[in-house]
């Protein structure tokens, strides 16, 4: 067994440090997600994320750091090409990924995908655009309630996503045709990272709800990562939240859909108070998908502090031989432009009973993080995987 038995890795999705770089390429210049949320709110209440150091990693002039912080933390950049869900949540299992997924916000999806939609699940698609999930529906659910149609949209992300009504489009014919989609967006022209299935329901403007329903249809990883060694010599791999859906199921052992972030957080306290062996890795979307795309500062921070009340709770809970990471995996900067994912560092925040809390030198990869749960593991990195261990820095 390894320094420790039990690690819990928790990304909140999108919480960004600032720019890296190159983020000029992807048309992020003077990106901060966290810092940025913090100057338009002007304090925020993160007792327990400031007592592990996140002030300390990004300092804040309306808010004073910790004197001696109880985590490690330190700041990593991403490696692979992309700022996305996928690449993120891959890389720190050591996947980089070099040749970005296919996005179609400016045109739509291409007429010859479409017709192939059309054709393969019986239904006319109606939409075709980059929209808010939200706008799209309030704009054209009627018109699918009514006609039958199928809401097909995008985003600034690589998704094609799919609209249903659970009334009138029932959920297994949502999911087959997401399916659908998912087989033809198997092609190099048409590749995006995720199809998602988006019920909903409400029968009229003003009315329309999307319920938690939601399933992703994410593509294979490209090799295997961390998580599949893990699996393989035995451990539990736990995985809440979207994880699952990121991984297409390679590698987990025990899944668990959330609601919400906060109900993703209930769940991983809920889990630390059994007895397991291995890795719980949590993936919390209403950061992102909630505030970050809607570009909405004062929901984010709301957010944040739903989260760190949360955090309170699980830190308690903890046992002397357990490891917490906090990490993101990519930016989403409510107040720039736009409503894409922003090319960002994100936060490394680790935390064990008798760990002394320090800085440590930036990384640049994501890919630390599980090359530090394989070496505590004592398993091998699998063959064509990145990241080195900074376990040994953990003390």
């Amino acid at each position: 067994m390894g320094k420790y038995n039990r690690i819990f890795v928790i990304v909140l999705d999108s919480l960004g440090i600032g720019a890296m770089p190159d983020s000029g390429k992807f048309g992020d210049e003077g990106v901060d997600t966290f810092g940025h949320i913090v100057e338009q709110m002007g304090t925020l209440e993160i007792p327990n994320l400031k007592k592990l150091g996140m002030l300390n990693l990004h300092p804040a002039e309306t808010m004073e750091a910790e004197g001696s912080p109880l985590g490690c933390y330190m700041r990593l950049g991403e490696a692979s090409n992309g700022k996305d869900t996928m690449t993120g949540h891959w890389e720190m299992m050591g996947i980089k990924t070099e040749k970005p997924f296919q996005t179609f916000t400016d045109t739509g999806f291409p007429p010859e995908l479409i017709a192939e939609l059309e054709k393969r699940c019986g239904k006319r698609v109606i939409g075709n655009k980059s929209a808010s999930g939200t706008e799209i529906l309030e704009e054209l659910a009627e018109e699918e309630i009514r006609t039958g149609a199928m809401i097909v949209y995008t985003s600034a992300d690589s998704v094609l996503q799919i609209c249903g009504n659970e009334e009138t489009f029932d959920l297994d014919n949502l999911y087959r045709c997401c399916e659908i989609a998912r087989e033809l967006t198997l092609k190099d022209e048409w590749r995006v990272g995720r199809v998602i299935a988006r019920p909903y329901v409400g029968k009229k403007k003003g009315e329309f709800k999307r319920t938690s329903n939601r399933h992703d249809y994410a593509l294979k990883p490209t090799g295997p990562t961390v998580l599949n060694a893990l699996k393989d010599a035995g451990m539990d791999v736990i995985g809440i939240g979207k994880i699952n859906d990121i991984f297409c199921g390679e590698g987990i052992t025990e899944t668990h859909h959330s609601d919400s972030s906060v109900h993703g957080m209930e769940q991983t306290i809920d889990i630390c108070r059994e007895d397991f062996h291995g890795l719980c890795f949590v993936n919390l979307v209403d950061f992102d998908a909630l505030w970050g795309h809607r570009r909405d500062p004062q929901g984010y921070a709301r957010e944040i502090e739903k989260f760190d009340e949360k955090l309170g709770v699980l830190l308690e809970e903890l046992r002397e031989d357990d490891l917490l990471v906090l990490t993101a995996d990519h930016g989403n900067d409510p107040t720039y432009i736009g409503t894409d994912h922003t090319r960002e560092y994100v936060p490394f925040l680790a935390y064990a009973k008798g760990i002394n809390g320090k800085a440590l030198p930036p990384e640049d990869t994501f890919a630390v993080i599980g090359a530090t749960v394989a070496d505590n593991f004592g398993v091998e990195m699998p063959e064509g995987t990145i990241g080195t261990s900074i376990l040994d820095k953990l003390v």
